[in-house]
């Protein structure tokens, strides 16, 4: 081609057509990539400090991604903190009802509600995590939210501890254990025998010398012996000394599980015992005992449930049986009436909440599950009656039963100072909300921060590397016209050469 000789004006068209079609290629790459600058040839300056601005803008991308995950474990804790004030206002309004009754039986079941309200703050607390990071967990779980490409600007958010409500860096409440019952029983095992006391006038009244009974000689002295130890009692009665038939009840009386009781009307003696008690004289010469032909027997022998309760040296009518518990709240009270059964006492024992009382073998078992007391009155005083030697605690006529646990609302202050501590506790989460509040602010506006600054080192890359597709398009009108003027003053030159041909 080297060879081909073009006249001076066709080569002159040809290099314009060249020229003009290098430039519409240039414009058409523009066009087609949307840059002016693509490559260092391009522009050096213009590229380099492009990539520069660009390069910055997609680490900003990344870190403006991670802002966005912060964000939402910043929002599940506050969730988390949210869920929680409820239960602990809950859980106040629990403290408070206790507050409302005496009853610590009904304190205990609140206090139980309580305990599941404290629960249920632990199983929120721990439920309130992200992605693995939970700000409610305490230890382990801070977090760090970086905002700029070297790290020295960055948020640290400490997490807390809300998942144990007895740690004092947590809610600081107090973990109060359900209370556990005591137990305790009393025996009612019991019998009564009548010894008929008579003169020779007839029968004996209370003021008679037991010398006047045709049963008792004049040197008697009686004993109380309990057959069960075979240890003789001495009661101490000298007939001799003139004791009189009321002197031989006080006597009797004075014996510890033993009650006697005297009909001026029919000069019966009554004896109530919880064990089996043999009565005799020391007088071996006498002929008879107190009863004729042998000496008088207390046969102790267990109560069923359909026996009497006057039956049993506990009790006779009139008396009254009260049920109260740690706080002297009164459960309620029974009377003793002639009518009045074991199983009747039994029952009332079982009717309320937290107590359970049953009767077998001539006990009733009475277990609480709060401190109770059982008491015995008798003509305004307490029942000394009401005392054997297999109570659990008597004093003077009742005994108590000690819960194993308290409830922790047994008493106004403990639950007063509860009602403290959670008053302290919903300052400290309204706090701790804020807080997180205030971190949550702080990382949404270095967000939006960080995304308006991506736009600009975006745009300002933009600025040096895109084209002006208006003005592109603009150049390959401008170049499309050119190209054909250009061929169609390349044709007019070709023309001027073929004029020679003529000549011909």
């Amino acid at each position: 081609m080297s060879d081909i000789t073009l006249s001076s004006a066709v080569r002159a068209n040809l290099n314009t057509l060249q020229q003009t079609a290098s430039f519409m290629s240039d414009v058409q790459n523009k066009l087609a990539t949307g840059k002016k600058v693509n490559s260092a040839l391009d522009n050096p300056s213009n590229f380099f400090t492009a990539s520069g601005l660009q390069s910055r803008a997609n680490d900003l991308g990344t870190l403006l991604d991670d802002m966005g995950q912060s964000v939402q474990t910043i929002k599940a804790a506050d969730d988390g903190i949210t869920a929680i004030t409820k239960l602990v206002e809950s859980a106040k309004a629990k403290a408070n009802q206790a507050l409302q009754t005496g009853s610590q039986y009904e304190r205990k079941e609140f206090a139980a509600q309580y305990n599941e309200l404290l629960t249920q703050i632990e199983d929120v607390a721990k439920d309130a995590g992200y992605k693995g990071k939970n700000l409610l967990a305490g230890t382990g779980n801070d977090l760090r939210t970086i905002f700029n490409e070297d790290s020295t600007s960055k948020l640290d958010v400490s997490a807390v501890d809300y998942t144990d409500t007895t740690l004092s860096t947590g809610l600081n409440l107090s973990d109060l254990t359900e209370g556990q019952g005591g137990a305790t029983a009393f025996n009612l095992s019991g019998g009564k025998t009548t010894i008929t006391l008579t003169g020779a006038d007839g029968a004996l009244n209370s003021s008679s010398t037991l010398n006047e009974s045709t049963a008792i000689s004049t040197t008697t002295t009686l004993e109380f012996t309990n057959v069960e130890s075979s240890t003789p009692t001495l009661i101490g009665t000298t007939v001799s000394n003139g004791a009189s038939v009321q002197d031989l009840v006080d006597s009797l009386n004075a014996t510890e599980g033993v009650r006697a009781e005297f009909d001026e009307s029919n000069g019966e003696l009554t004896i109530y015992s919880n064990q089996d008690f043999l009565i005799s004289d020391t007088d071996t010469t006498a002929t008879t005992a107190l009863t004729i032909g042998s000496a008088a027997s207390v046969n102790a022998s267990a109560l069923t449930s359909g026996s009497s309760l006057t039956d049993s040296g506990s009790f006779k009518v009139g008396d009254t049986i009260t049920l109260t518990d740690g706080n002297n709240y009164e459960l309620g009270s029974f009377e003793v009436e002639a009518s009045s059964t074991v199983d009747d006492l039994n029952t009332f024992i079982n009717d309320f909440n937290g107590v359970s009382s049953t009767f077998s073998g001539g006990r009733i078992s009475v277990t609480s599950d709060t401190d109770l007391t059982i008491n015995s009155s008798r003509d305004g005083t307490n029942n000394t009656d009401f005392g054997s030697e297999d109570f659990a605690a008597t004093t003077n006529g009742s005994f108590s039963i000690a819960a194993q646990a308290d409830s922790g609302f047994a008493t106004d202050n403990d639950i007063n100072r509860t009602i403290s501590k959670l008053n302290n506790a919903l300052g400290n989460l309204r706090t701790q909300a804020s807080e997180f509040g205030t971190n949550l602010s702080i990382v949404e506006n270095r967000q939006d921060f960080t995304r308006s600054l991506i736009n600009t080192l975006e745009e300002g890359a933009g600025k040096l590397t895109l084209a002006d597709t208006n003005e592109e398009g603009a150049n390959l009108l401008a170049l499309q016209t050119r190209q054909q003027l250009a061929s169609t003053s390349l044709s007019f030159a070709s023309q001027a050469d073929q004029n020679v041909l003529r000549l011909f």
